[in-house]
Parts: C-alpha cells; structure tokens; sequence
C-alpha cells in the first residue's frame, strides 16, 4: 500500500533531481562554450522565436522551427525509459533523458556534424547552435518528456505526429527527416526540401 506523502515530502523529492538537473545544464553550457559555441546569436540579439529555418539565425533563439523536434525527443524519450527502466522513478528517467538529450547536442554541434549537414541537408549555412538555443531545445526535451508522463499514450503519439507534421509542412523538414537525411543522405528528399 502506497503511503500518502505531504507537500514537503513531495518538494524534497522533486529537488532531488532538479539540482543534479541544473548541474547538468550548466555543466552542458560550459562544454558547449568550450567548444567555441557563441553564447547568443552573434547578432547580438535574443529572440524568443525565429522563424526563417534557412536563415543564419537560426537555431540561435530560445525557439524555432525545429523546436517541434525537441519536444518529440522528450515523448520518445519517456516511451523508451518507460519500456527499459520502469522501476526507476520518474525524475531519475528524467534525468537519464536530459543525458542523452546533452550528449546529442554536443554531438550535434561538434565539427563533423555540422559538416555532414551542410553536406547531406538543405543547411548549407548551418553553423550549429547558440548555447542559448541548445540548452532551450535540452528544455523542450523536458518537456516533451513531462508532457508524456501526463498524457494518455494515444495523446502523446498524436502530439509527436502532430508536431512532426507541422514541422514538414512549415519547411519541409522535422526530425524524422533530419534523421535520415544526417544518416543516410537521399538526393530526392534534399530536391524536395529545396522546393
């Protein structure tokens, strides 16, 4: 039998993860800076959404385009924890989640990345991310993930379909395409995205 916990007990469990959370959003930001990453766009600004997805501010702001992405991320992740540890808490698989979500993003803009999407995507001008639109798409992952740990399954597919759909009709693009486009290059796909 499960044994009702008061509101302080609840608080004391949530900041248990969230301060191993912010350490590890800091410690994201340091490496990413580390690896030459602007802090902000160049252009000197922060916007809260851009929306030119082949423009060179792109993936520099707090939102844009491929924001749906991150969000999708976050669903995918909470399906796949859910699957592979469910004995785990839900702030430990979230914590597993922001790991792997960090880990993409230092990968995604390491060097060699950023060349294969300029090589194998319609981004020729990427340059790869602000550490400013980084962390916010670690964000988004949360929550995406926190959106699946509330919604009934068939609402959290539906959302991740939804997303993915807005995101290929408003520029051609989302993360299923950004997958296989990054993985395996399909010349037909790059001539469609190129309108």
């Amino acid at each position: 039998m499960r044994r009702w916990r008061g509101p302080a007990a609840i608080l004391r469990h949530r900041l248990r993860y969230l301060f191993p959370g912010l350490l590890l959003l800091a410690a994201a930001a340091r490496l990413e800076r580390a690896m030459g990453r602007p802090a902000i766009c160049r252009c000197g600004t922060v916007k809260l959404w851009e929306g030119d997805a082949l423009g060179p501010e792109n993936s520099q702001h707090i939102a844009d385009w491929y924001t749906p992405s991150h969000i999708v991320h976050g669903l995918l992740f909470y399906a796949a924890l859910s699957w592979l540890a469910p004995r785990l808490s839900l702030g430990a698989r979230a914590l597993i989640a922001l790991g792997v979500e960090i880990a993409w993003e230092l990968v995604e803009n390491s060097p060699w990345v950023i060349e294969r999407y300029r090589a194998g995507t319609i981004a020729q001008g990427y340059e790869g991310d602000s550490v400013l639109n980084s962390v916010f798409d670690m964000l988004f992952t949360l929550a995406g993930f926190a959106l699946a740990a509330r919604l009934p399954v068939r609402a959290a597919v539906a959302l991740a379909v939804g997303l993915e759909l807005l995101a290929l009709v408003a520029i051609r693009d989302n993360l299923t395409l950004n997958v296989l486009m990054l993985l395996w290059p399909v010349q037909a796909v790059k001539e469609w995205q190129a309108g």
